[in-house]
């Protein structure tokens, strides 16, 4: 009987066979299995909805917060956007085959940087049975394969979502394991996919913070970290206040729940005496409980004092940290110190403090004038996203298509030879 261990591997090296077919397919026929999955989606939707309420029943059972829950359920509607969202990931311009930039060599050899597959990307991810479907469907359409580490708590789910995008994959010619479940449900069957270096080529943890720092300290697969927001809006001594209210709003409460909403509130001293009332008092109307420091306290007492966990805090919830600031290097000390590096905006009239602060904030994403909640794939233009990388190396910020692609130089030369 294989061990726990050699199944994973056995499914790893089966995504790489799959991921060798799939490297050098064209646009048509990788558009053509993603209507084929989006198409099968919707034809499979009572055996989808019936594995899911499983699941959620299993959730509720077992005490699960009603916002998770949530994110686990599935309906027949939320089925139709799922599929959709296939459909419009095969509108999208294939990035595979692209020329990044190219010369002739004096020589007369041509060079040239080409865009090409990563190969096999395991994803890593809690309960939500969305990020299945699409981080399917954006792998293939980079040629990539895909292994598929979900929650427990989806299991069910994921099982009737994999074994439909698998059969419509085989339908229209493609090996059914360019998408692949790791088999497992508990932790040992991650470690084991993380301890396949040379199978696979990279690993995304998508999920909260503790799930992110276990698979990096951990993994032997590279990884691109993805995910934790600590997002700050900076309100400088030339905002426009009347905009600056709309974005702190916008960016805190649009939903609470996904990593580019704000949890921090930087508010410049000039500004504060006027700005902060109106703030707070928005803020508690909406529902918003504000940790704050003396100065901010000062202005409304039913606000709790703010400790330096909160600076650090990613809330996902209807809290926010407010403080006031002397300057915008000081907000920026701040945004260094205690941001996790996601996303920044600063609300200035001043082209010289938007330019400061986009040169100092070392951030994935800087937004000026504009709400925290517009760092996303799909608002960038990019369709889906596999998630933000928060990291430096190969992806920064949304990652679409083209951060699932790595690139090959191409020599072509006439008997070319080094003398």
């Amino acid at each position: 009987m294989n061990t726990l261990a050699e199944d994973v591997r056995e499914t790893a090296v089966r995504a790489r066979a799959a991921a060798a077919v799939l490297a050098p397919l064209s646009r048509a026929d990788k558009d053509r299995a993603l209507y084929a999955m989006a198409d099968a989606l919707i034809a499979g939707s009572e055996q989808i909805l019936h594995a899911n309420a499983g699941d959620v029943a299993t959730a509720r059972g077992a005490g699960t917060g009603e916002a998770m829950v949530d994110r686990l359920t599935l309906s027949a509607d939320r089925l139709v956007a799922i599929a959709d969202g296939l459909r419009r990931v095969a509108a999208l311009d294939d990035p595979v085959g692209t020329v990044v930039r190219g010369r002739l060599l004096p020589n007369g050899m041509e060079l040239r940087q080409v865009r090409v597959p990563l190969g096999v990307i395991g994803i890593i991810y809690e309960a939500r049975p969305n990020v299945t479907v699409d981080a399917a469907g954006l792998c293939l359409k980079s040629g990539n394969a895909v292994l598929l580490r979900g929650s427990a708590s989806a299991a069910r789910t994921n099982a009737a979502l994999v074994g439909v995008l698998r059969d419509a994959a085989a339908g229209v010619g493609l090996p059914a394991d360019a998408v692949a479940l790791v088999p497992g449900a508990d932790h040992e069957s991650v470690k084991h996919l993380m301890r396949l270096r040379g199978l696979v080529d990279v690993l995304i943890p998508r999920g909260g913070a503790g799930l992110i720092r276990a698979v990096v300290a951990e993994s032997t697969v590279p990884v691109i970290e993805t995910g934790v927001g600590n997002c700050h809006v900076y309100v400088d001594v030339d905002a426009d206040l009347d905009m600056a209210l709309a974005i702190v709003l916008n960016a805190k409460t649009q939903r609470v729940s996904v990593c580019n909403a704000a949890e921090t509130l930087l508010v410049h001293a000039g500004v504060a005496e006027v700005f902060l009332p109106r703030v707070l008092v928005a803020l508690r109307q909406a529902g918003v409980t504000v940790h704050g420091d003396d100065a901010v306290r000062s202005h409304d007492p039913a606000v709790l004092p703010a400790t330096e966990q909160d600076w650090a805090t990613e809330y996902l919830s209807l809290d926010m940290a407010v403080r006031v600031v002397d300057s915008l290097d000081d907000a920026v000390a701040h945004i260094r110190q205690w941001g996790s590096g996601h996303t920044e905006a600063i609300v200035t009239r001043s082209l010289d403090a938007s330019r400061r602060f986009i040169a100092t904030c070392d951030s994935a994403a800087v937004m000026v004038n504009a709400s925290t909640r517009f760092t996303d794939g799909e608002r960038f233009g990019f369709g889906a996203e596999i998630g933000i990388s928060t990291q430096k190396l190969h992806a920064r910020g949304p990652m679409g298509l083209t951060e699932l692609t790595s690139t090959t130089w191409v020599g072509v030369g006439d008997g070319h030879l080094v003398l």
